[in-house]
């Protein structure tokens, strides 16, 4: 078995040991909640007039059963445990009798779209240009990025989100401020969909990509100002390396291992901002359902958005740690 296999056998560990964790965890957080699905749903139906008591008992022991509650704790976390190898979360009690696997279904799609464009356009520009200001950093423009970059970083997304909100929606009406796409246009492969939807994207990226892209322009202009004076990046000067080439080849790569691995770190708190955004928006993705899910009290919903995000975080952490090697091959055999 070579160095790259058990590289990755580690790694396939590392994520089966944080998904059971993190699963885990939302279990227990969610079940030590002082909501109680069950009577909350029981309030709801019998506040609208009397409902006789062997009704109610059997409303009780039907709901218990449906939302997997019946039994004892250990019965009860056995069929947790099933229902997520089955992907099913039971009905959800605010839009009931919708599965909370449906809502997701239909969530899912505008959250990962935002996040993954976001986020990958993020990091690109973020990097490319904090190496450039640490490479030409006599270069006026790209201290100007720099000084803006500075700026933009400690802002948070709501007030950058809001303040987009105003320009955009109010002082120059251009952009749609609310929703994923245009009301009553059918969901299909159609170019009047497909430009809906990226119009309506536009703000709800731009704050996630103006806040993140500061923070690798920084740390990037760093990293490459501490290469530059490597030996062999100024053997290379001496010797007439074109500079192009000595950017990309000795001071980009080396640069961008640590950054490589910020964006692993990072992951864990990429719904945060999206979670914000979507509700400043109002688009509709699992931020804004998951914050509808915890005001309306849903157990189910809250458990399965809370667990379908961190199966995606672990996944989007492990292609990173499997993508590593190919920038650092001292990694596979460590």
């Amino acid at each position: 078995m070579n160095g790259y296999l058990i590289y990755i056998v580690r790694r396939l560990g590392q994520f089966v040991l944080v998904v059971f964790i993190g699963i885990n965890l939302a279990y227990v957080i969610t079940h030590a909640t002082p909501i109680d699905p069950v009577e909350q749903s029981i309030s709801a139906v019998t506040s609208f007039g009397n409902t006789a008591p062997d009704a109610i008992e059997q409303m009780r022991t039907s709901l218990r059963e449906l939302y997997g509650l019946g039994g004892s704790p250990v019965e009860q976390y056995l069929v947790f445990w099933r229902r997520i190898l089955l992907a099913d979360f039971g009905p959800s009690m605010s839009a009931f009798p919708t599965p909370v696997s449906t809502l997701i279904g239909r969530a899912l799609p505008w959250t990962a779209g935002l996040l993954v464009i976001s986020t990958i356009i993020t990091w690109v520009l973020g990097n490319l240009l904090g190496g450039l200001a640490g490479y030409y950093q006599k270069s006026r423009g790209l201290k100007l990025m720099g000084v803006i970059a500075m700026g933009l970083h400690p802002v948070p997304y709501y007030i950058l989100a809001l303040l987009l909100l105003i320009v955009f929606g109010f002082l120059w009406p251009v952009l749609p401020i609310a929703g994923g796409s245009a009301m009553n246009l059918p969901q299909t492969w159609t170019w009047d969909f497909i430009s809906s939807v990226l119009m309506h994207a536009i703000l709800p990226a731009l704050s996630l990509i103006l806040i993140g892209i500061g923070s690798w322009f920084l740390g990037m202009r760093s990293l490459v100002s501490n290469v530059v004076t490597e030996d062999y990046v100024v053997y290379a000067e001496l010797g007439g390396v074109d500079r192009h080439r000595i950017l990309t080849s000795y001071v980009m790569r080396n640069a961008l291992v640590p950054q490589v691995t910020g964006l692993a770190i990072s992951l864990g708190g990429i719904f945060n901002g999206a979670v914000i955004t979507e509700k400043v928006f109002g688009y509709p993705g699992i931020g804004s359902l998951l914050v509808d899910a915890v005001y309306a009290g849903d157990y189910g919903l809250v458990l399965g958005v809370t667990t379908i995000s961190i199966v995606g975080v672990s996944i989007g952490v492990l292609a990173i740690d499997l993508l590593y090697p190919l920038l650092d091959p001292r990694v596979k055999v460590r």
